[in-house]
């Protein structure tokens, strides 16, 4: 067998690891850069701290994304209901913003898996209301971020449970982003808002209070997915190998840890 000296060995190894990295590059609009889209007013999936630097489980997971690629991640700052229409006009090589993987974005863009969670039901301090599951909704007012899943899903709920069974309609008010649903419970206009759980408990949080989660068990859970553009293999099978890599050196778990989400399959 031919032995071959330390120093090719090492500059093949160089070179593979060069290799590696230029194929990771080919695969984001440009080289060297992971562009994320993302509601950046999403705690304690995305949002601005003090510093105006953008925090919390969707940016950990794109920078440790980025670092398997050989690149950074930046973000863009895009409307939820924007999204995937921000994602298609290529604005950004992916989103990663606490979405749910359903079948009606899967139609508009590949999906990757990587956390499960499920929503969180909040009132005002000091309300009558203490609903623990959906069904408890019924007659009441309640408020959503335009764009998410649960829009349908309690439309459904109202038609198919609450009226039939004469307990009252629920009412869904539909608002551009999760604060604008908080400031409308806080001012009463609505008696109820459901939100992702870790976001629902930092607003309880930051509210110091004034907002409350009532449910104890998550409602509808789902998973939480990447999203890639239709027709952008290179970009979709570099995130595969960035995602595995993130899981394989620990950096995945530590961060679904830390954010209190489990592990999608």
């Amino acid at each position: 067998m031919i032995q071959r000296p330390p120093v090719i060995r090492l500059s093949l190894l160089a070179a593979g690891l060069l290799c590696s990295h230029a194929s990771f590059a080919a695969a984001t609009a440009t080289a060297g850069e992971l562009k994320v889209g993302m509601e950046i007013t999403y705690p304690p999936f995305e949002s601005y701290d003090a510093n105006k630097n953008v925090v919390g489980s969707d940016p950990e997971l794109s920078q440790s994304l980025a670092k398997a690629m050989g690149a950074k991640a930046s973000f863009v700052d895009t409307k939820f209901p924007n999204l995937i229409s921000g994602l298609n006009a290529g604005h950004y090589d992916a989103i990663i913003s606490g979405m749910y993987i359903t079948p009606e974005r899967e139609a508009q863009a590949l999906a990757i898996p990587y956390a499960n969670t499920g929503a969180a039901i909040m009132v005002p301090k000091g309300s009558e209301l203490t609903p623990l599951v959906p069904e408890d909704l019924c007659g009441k007012k309640i408020g959503l971020e335009q764009g998410t899943t649960w829009v349908a899903r309690f439309k459904q709920l109202s038609t198919d449970y609450c009226v039939p069974n004469n307990k009252g309609a629920i009412t869904v008010s539909e608002f551009p982003s999760a604060p604008e649903v908080t400031q409308a419970l806080l001012s009463k206009n609505i008696q109820a808002q459901v939100e992702i759980a870790g976001a629902a408990h930092m607003i309880a949080e930051r509210t110091n209070g004034r907002v409350v989660v009532t449910s104890q068990k998550l409602v509808y859970p789902q998973t939480l997915g990447i999203y890639v553009k239709k027709g952008n293999e290179a970009t979709y099978q570099a995130l595969l190998k960035a995602l595995q890599e993130s899981k394989q050196n620990g950096e995945y778990a530590a961060i679904l840890k830390k954010y209190d989400l489990e592990a999608s399959n």
